[in-house]
């Protein structure tokens, strides 16, 4: 008997920063399994796909970056299918689904997945399975996993669908050529309709395991769980859960080959690290804390010295910060992985020969003769969330029965909960489950092939080039990440940390104001390069007036703004320059009320118009009728100028800060002015608020 041919469909992915990919890996892995072919792909790479000559179902899974923008690597591929001179039934031969990723803190969620998917849409474009968007803010899983679990049924249908149309289309062909069709297939019939036949595709599924699961259960109850009271937590399971058959994932095939070699040579730089773009070793000038000590998070000011460099910017613009792993954290993991005596050994990576891995690749983001120690270091983002897959390849790798069950509980689909709770919600990394699983001992070609790559980290510039040549400037607030029942320790963010480690004796002598001039040149350097899309710039026109709303380290690039605005007034006497607004806010006046001097400064000469603040920590002032603890109550009580700047007089709104809660509550306090003053429903007052942005008019600088 002849094996099954598989069905393929095309596979395409477009990431910013590996989720869309490794959710693609993993659809590619299972498609095997049932069936299926996947010819994956990342949407960048146009030279190995052609939708226009596209006969097979496609599946997009498209991450999202930015404020809405879809990733850099489907840039080209969006600016494409937006050309207007396509027709309106150029894609009309193609059936797809789509997964978007995205995250609800952000106000345009799941945007790049949006855009394509609408705009494939209005090119003839059909759905053959529905549209899935993922919350990074809840957990991508809980709509990853069953999307991909419907996938195979969707796939199976439009293929059926296929053949049944096929069939048709040859029994028609047969008539017309005067041949008798006696033979008639049971699914033309009326009594047994495609409906049915996607009926007992149903029952099917359900009737058969899939077989990329595998049902676990507990060799001994009570060498799980000794005391059935107690509460869940990383380590420790309780009953259901406890009890329960597992169904866990498939076992990822390893593809990655390591060999040590002695290092000889020159160490490398981490020049090698970025394959776009220049990166520039730029030396500190300055470092300022800008918050007192008893403030409630640290915000510093770092200056750096671009003027022996081609490195250029314009006020609003961002650029991205090389940063290494903490080194604390990486000598631990090297101790844990019993790689401390290799550490100064070159690496050579080779992909396995007998892996079972399809588009088996070595990846990009580690340099050639990278040491164990660099790669760690520079290369692996080794404080990511591990993802279920990693899980599961981990417990190939743990000794201890009862650790090997907890870690097949937290992969599984019956422990989905625990894995929110007690990995993703509680930011868990690498090191936190090594320590809480003592016999767990995975090799170092584990953790390249799932670590994700360590990225470069954004930061606006807050200072204009016109104003201080040769200077760029950028704030931000040092993050903290206290310990709790799943992390044992206490961190710093990744950068911020690292930064702040790194200026700390700049820091001391500025506080002590023992600065010699020699000691002003300072030996310490950053590596940073541009970010090459940003929009986030003044009117091109000064005429034009603006409000900005920066609260917090927010502040930060309207610093640039009106630095930039003052020079220009300063140069050019007789422009017409338009009004600016700033709306301000912190948790207390003495503690954190960031460039309090110069704010004031530029509304003494002219450069900011208006200055309107607010402190959600400190007591209403004497005889304030109406306290303001948040920017958007102030932006309400200036309603009607707010009004008159976007719309009269066709102004910008700039946004800049917190995406979770600031960003949103001035997005809502913007609909209910713009539908005041227009007289329309909520609606129609977003989608007013839809074209000053589509206009670059509403723009935002937003994180979480």
């Amino acid at each position: 008997m002849c094996c099954e041919i598989k069905r393929r469909f095309l596979l395409l992915y477009a990431t910013q920063k590996g989720q869309a990919k490794a959710i693609a890996e993993e659809v590619c892995e299972q498609a095997d399994a049932h069936g299926f072919e996947a010819d994956i792909h990342c949407i960048s790479e146009s030279d190995k796909y052609n939708l226009v000559t596209e006969k097979d179902p496609l599946v997009v899974i498209i991450s999202t970056t930015g404020t809405g923008d879809p990733p850099d690597t489907a840039c080209k591929f969006v600016k494409e299918i937006k050309n207007k001179t396509l027709p309106l039934d150029h894609f009309a031969h193609l059936r797809y689904g789509l997964l978007g990723l995205g995250d609800s803190e952000y106000m345009f969620f799941c945007n790049g997945g949006k855009i394509v998917d609408k705009r494939l849409q209005e090119l003839g474009a059909q759905h053959f399975y529905e549209t899935g968007l993922a919350d990074d803010c809840v957990g991508l899983e809980i709509v990853v996993e069953p999307w991909i679990d419907g996938l195979w049924l969707a796939l199976k249908r439009e293929f059926s669908s296929r053949n049944i149309k096929e069939d048709m289309s040859n029994n028609l062909s047969a008539v017309s050529n005067g041949v008798s069709a006696v033979t008639v297939d049971p699914r033309m019939s009326g009594a047994c309709s495609l409906d049915s036949e996607i009926q007992h595709l149903k029952l099917e599924d359900l009737e058969v395991k899939a077989t990329d699961t595998l049902s676990q259960r507990p060799a001994n109850v009570h060498s799980v769980l000794s005391v059935q009271n107690t509460e869940p937590s990383l380590d420790r399971s309780v009953p259901p859960l406890s009890q329960s058959t597992l169904d866990i994932p498939a076992l990822p095939p390893e593809y990655i080959d390591v060999q040590f070699q002695d290092s000889t040579g020159q160490e490398l730089s981490v020049s090698s690290l970025i394959s776009d773009g220049i990166v520039f070793h730029i030396p500190v000038t300055k470092a300022v804390q800008l918050t007192r000590e008893d403030a409630v998070k640290t915000a510093l000011l770092l200056e750096l010295d671009i003027s022996k460099t081609s490195f250029c910017y314009q006020p609003g613009d961002a650029f991205c910060v090389v940063c290494p792993n903490n080194a604390g954290e990486v000598q631990e993991l090297l101790h844990l992985l019993g790689l401390s005596e290799r550490k100064e050994c070159f690496v050579c990576l080779k992909i396995k020969q007998a892996t079972k891995k399809k588009g088996a690749a070595l990846p990009v983001h580690i340099p050639q003769r990278s040491t164990v120690e660099f790669i760690l270091t520079w290369s692996l983002e080794i404080r990511a969330v591990p993802r279920k897959a990693f899980l599961r390849a981990l417990v190939e790798y743990t000794s201890d029965a009862r650790e090997k069950r907890r870690l097949q509980e937290l992969c599984s689909k019956q422990g989905a909960s625990n894995y929110n709770s007690f990995i993703r919600d509680a930011s868990i990394c690498l090191l936190d489950l090594l320590h809480a699983f003592p016999t767990c001992r995975p090799p170092l070609n584990l953790l390249i092939e799932h670590l994700p790559k360590l990225q470069a980290r954004s930061y606006s510039a807050s200072s204009s080039n016109l104003f201080q040549p040769g200077k760029l400037q950028f704030v931000f607030n040092v993050v903290e990440f206290p310990s709790s029942p799943s992390r044992l320790v206490s961190r710093k963010g990744v950068c911020t940390g690292w930064l702040a480690e790194l200026v700390e004796p700049m820091l001391q002598q500025h506080k002590n104001s023992l600065r010699t001039k020699e000691e002003k040149s300072s030996t310490i350097k950053v590596s940073i390069f541009a970010r090459p899309i940003n929009t986030f710039h003044l009117p091109s026109d000064p005429s034009v007036p603006f409000m900005m709303v920066g609260p917090g380290t927010g502040v930060s690039p309207f610093i640039g703004f009106l630095q930039h605005r003052q020079k220009l007034q300063e140069e050019h006497m007789d422009w017409k320059f338009g009004e600016t607004w700033l709306f301000f806010g912190c948790r207390n006046q003495d503690r954190d009320y960031l460039f309090r001097d110069e704010l004031r400064s530029f509304v003494e000469n002219g450069t900011l118009t208006h200055l309107k603040v607010c402190f959600s920590r400190d007591p209403p002032a004497a005889g304030e009728k109406k306290p303001t603890k948040y920017v958007q109550d102030n932006i309400r009580l200036y309603a009607k100028e707010v009004a008159r700047v976007l719309l009269k007089e066709r102004g910008c709104f700039y946004v800049c800060g917190d995406a979770k809660h600031m960003a949103k509550d001035v997005n809502d306090t913007l609909v209910d002015i713009l539908s005041t003053d227009a007289g329309v429903d909520k609606l129609e007052a977003m989608k007013i608020l839809a074209t000053l942005r589509q206009e670059k008019r509403y723009l935002q600088d937003v994180w979480t």
